[in-house]
């Protein structure tokens, strides 16, 4: 196991439906996210799980600083 991953037992993960909430946009933009590679998922039956860590570090990833003159 890589320093700072948790154990398979401790990760949670979200449904796309609650991805979408947690980000205010459509399951449909979470879905282009996970096909596109953006956003790393597992596929459980005919559904997508996403790791809560995953969404945090896209979401910190993504974010645009408001850069100062």
């Amino acid at each position: 196991m890589a320093s700072g991953e948790r154990p398979l037992s401790e990760v949670v993960f979200l449904t796309v439906a609650e991805v979408a909430a947690v980000m205010r946009v459509s399951k449909m933009t979470v879905y282009r996210l996970v096909h596109s590679g953006h956003l790393p998922a597992i596929r459980v039956g005919r559904s997508f799980r996403v790791p809560e860590q995953a969404v945090h570090d896209y979401l910190r990833e993504s974010y645009v600083g408001v850069e100062t003159a």
